[in-house]
């Protein structure tokens, strides 16, 4: 049965709203990186009626990044008066922020991820200032499968309206909203690193691969694969498995002899 892609960014809109009411709040934070899956959340977001502050970060941005994000931003503004478009340099923030660690000779990854948990303070900060919540921006793939995200970064967040959609459903939803076409003809990246690598450098397998791995994992079709299909089996196990930490709730110790 063919999806009722705009239903479905009904649904999630009304659900957003719904959640907000319930816990008080009158304004919705989000980050915007000029990719598919923040594009079409601040969509839902701003199509629920309620405050919606879209936040551009550049860190060292790649400029397609950069102005695809100030594009959407503008698009939301045209089309619903209640998007606030907001742009904040952290770049000399970050650089001061390495400057202080440079002894401590950080790796290339522990620092692209301090971007993404500078960017998270940022957003947190304006929340706080605004009666507002975080929006996350993850899909299914990276929240529950493969944990590609930052802990404390892009993982810090207060709902995710779109974590049990997969990639594939998130590009639906982007066509029935009608996202800007270049953002959806982009390839995913998460901004994080200066040479421009894609998700899929970084994954070692397409969106479509690992939504192929994580359905085989949970419901085995019984057949036969493919060397590749071995190949991206293997790699999203891998991943699953170094990023369990990420997509688990914190171990907490537990005093004996104590009731639970």
């Amino acid at each position: 049965m063919l999806q009722d892609w705009g239903a479905v960014a009904n649904e999630i809109s009304e659900w957003i709203s719904d959640y907000a009411a319930k816990a008080g709040i009158t304004t919705l934070v989000i980050g915007v990186s000029g990719g598919i899956d923040s594009a079409v959340t601040s969509t839902l977001c701003a199509r629920t009626g309620m405050e919606t502050i879209a936040l551009n970060m550049p860190i060292h941005q790649d400029p397609s990044q950069f102005n695809l994000s100030n594009r959407h931003m503008e698009w939301m503004q045209s089309n619903w008066k209640n998007t606030d478009a907001r742009t904040i340099d952290l770049t000399e923030t970050y650089d001061a922020f390495c400057q202080e660690l440079g002894e401590q000779q950080p790796s290339p990854l522990a620092l692209a991820n301090s971007r993404a948990r500078l960017r998270m303070s940022t957003l947190y900060a304006i929340a706080a200032s605004s009666n507002g919540i975080v929006v996350g921006t993850g899909n299914k793939v990276e929240d529950f499968g493969v944990g590609f995200f930052t802990k404390y970064g892009d993982g810090g967040v207060d709902i995710s309206p779109i974590a049990d959609l997969y990639k594939s459903e998130v590009y639906s939803l982007a066509d029935a909203l009608e996202v800007i076409q270049e953002i959806q003809d982009a390839s995913p990246t998460d901004g994080l690193w200066d040479d421009g690598r894609t998700d899929e450098d970084q994954l070692g397998a397409s969106y479509a691969e690992l939504e192929w791995a994580m359905e085989e994992v949970e419901n085995p079709s019984g057949h036969g694969h493919s060397d590749r299909e071995k190949e991206v089996l293997e790699r999203y196990l891998e991943l699953n498995a170094a990023n369990s930490h990420k997509m688990n709730p914190i171990p907490v110790f537990q005093m004996s002899g104590r009731l639970h």
